[in-house]
């Protein structure tokens, strides 16, 4: 019986048929939406009448436009209201599970999906999100799509999809104190560039994987993306086993021995075929932070921002285009940027590890004065859970606006938006020109704790060094 690796099993296991095209048609076993890329599908199914063909199989939220500084409805953004209005009847008329702003379950839909137990080993995964490759921290295989196979997803439960090569990615080593998953897989961005992953899943492997949380494996998977990556993943263990036991939607005890010997089968076979192999220092890992207008370009807090009369001539022209956004200066410290906003939350950041970690190290701090700081939990559970820990009112204290559930300045949907050209820290998973709502707006990406830093010393900060005492 031949070795095979962990997405070479889930697609064996999911694959429908192959299509003329070479492609293959993918049943897919959890399927997520949100309110903004599915308005469209519903539509086209009335179009075709059609129903969804497996309801039972399909899960909805909302949290790209949804606000975070408002509960009361109709909300102050029309589009807004709209919008949830709009998602709440379509899960109505399909016979869909909504998990709607008074349920108590709503949030990002990469936050909701794990603590709820729908994510689970050995599924294929889709959502019209691009940052679903987060749910592959469980062993899962999970791709971000369109509007139009978001459609045919609700119609047929499959997708046609090309067969993916697997790189994996072993960080081995520790990692010293003060770095964080965040790090890690800007580190690895930033070494495989935001192309490097085309074609590929990537597999997170080595020591560091195997001793990160649940929560750290999300943050690694979830930016898998931004490397270029169709998908990332982590073999499941007794972590993943242990965190989904009595989720809401995981599978009941009496079951559960047969349910994680299953799971289980899905890793990756010892000596199976990779079609290729990094391997990264975890010593070599430090705090690190983007300077520029994609993700791989990073640094660690100790560099200075490039110079494009220093590097390599291919890449000359994108670091000056960077620079010129950015506003900053080749050869400086990126220690001492100035910051403007300092966001903590999104899909990669805005789980309650997250918070705890920023939270155990701001007391006695106070955010900058002329700081905008905000937090916005992951989901409502988030909310709930660090509310009960007192984490809001120690946030508050030091300055920081504690908001509701939701995408919020990730993206900029809502009314979170940076303005003119302000500079954002953020703890979210892009920094692409205007991503946070201004045209001419700034990101710096790093770790909740590094955002910490920057808002208290309204500067890009060593973490380390400002909660060392």
């Amino acid at each position: 019986m031949s070795k095979l690796n962990l997405f070479e099993k889930v697609w064996k296991a999911h694959s429908v048929g192959q299509l003329q095209n070479g492609q293959t048609q993918l049943f897919v076993g959890r399927h997520l939406i949100h309110e903004v890329t599915s308005p469209q599908a519903f539509g086209m199914l009335r179009e075709q009448n059609l129903p969804v063909r497996y309801p039972e199989r399909t899960f909805a939220t909302v949290d790209h436009i949804v606000p975070t500084n408002e509960t009361q409805e109709p909300y102050s953004d029309p589009l807004a209201d709209a919008m949830i209005k709009e998602l709440r009847k379509n899960c109505k008329d399909f016979d869909v599970t909504f998990f709607d702003v008074d349920t108590g379950k709503q949030g990002i839909v990469h936050v909701v999906g794990p603590e709820q137990g729908l994510t689970q080993p050995g599924m294929t995964i889709a959502c019209g999100d691009s940052h679903t490759s987060t749910h592959g921290a469980f062993g899962a295989i999970a791709f971000g799509i369109g509007t139009s196979q978001v459609r045919d997803l609700l119609a047929t439960q499959t997708m046609a999809l090309g067969k993916l090569k697997v790189r994996r990615i072993e960080v081995n080593g520790k990692l010293n104190p003060g770095i964080f998953a965040k790090d890690v897989i800007l580190h690895i961005i930033k070494v495989l560039g935001v192309n490097g992953g085309t074609g590929y899943a990537y597999e997170y492997a080595g020591d560091v994987f195997d001793s990160f949380s649940m929560e750290e494996r999300m943050t690694a998977c979830n930016m898998s993306i931004e490397g270029g990556a169709r998908a990332g993943y982590v073999n499941p263990d007794e972590k993943t086993f242990e965190y989904l036991k009595g989720k809401p939607y995981s599978p009941k005890n009496e079951n559960w021995d047969e349910v994680v010997s299953k799971w289980a089968s899905f890793a990756s076979d010892e000596g199976c075929h990779y079609d290729d192999i990094v391997k990264i220092d975890a010593s070599e890992i430090g705090p690190t932070v983007t300077w520029g207008i994609n993700p791989s370009q990073a640094i660690g807090i100790n560099e200075t921002i490039p110079n494009p009369s220093l590097v390599d001539p291919k890449e000359k022209a994108s670091i000056e285009e960077a620079i010129e956004y950015m506003k900053i200066t080749p050869g400086a410290p990126i220690k001492g940027t100035p910051i403007d906003v300092a966001f903590i939350g999104s899909c990669t950041n805005g789980r309650i590890s997250d918070l705890e970690e920023v939270a155990s190290q701001i007391h006695g701090h106070k955010v900058k004065e002329g700081i905008k700081a905000i937090v916005v939990p992951g989901s409502q559970v988030v909310s709930k859970i660090a509310e009960e820990k007192g984490l809001d009112k120690i946030f508050t204290d030091a300055g920081f606006e504690w908001r509701y559930a939701g995408c919020s300045m990730c993206l900029a949907m809502n009314p979170d938006k940076l303005i003119g050209d302000q500079l954002c820290a953020s703890s979210s998973n892009r920094n692409f020109k205007g991503r946070q709502g201004s045209p001419t707006g700034r990101t710096m990406l790093m770790s909740p704790t590094m955002v910490a830093a920057a808002a208290i010393t309204g500067v890009i900060s060593d973490s380390r060094e400002v909660f060392s005492s």
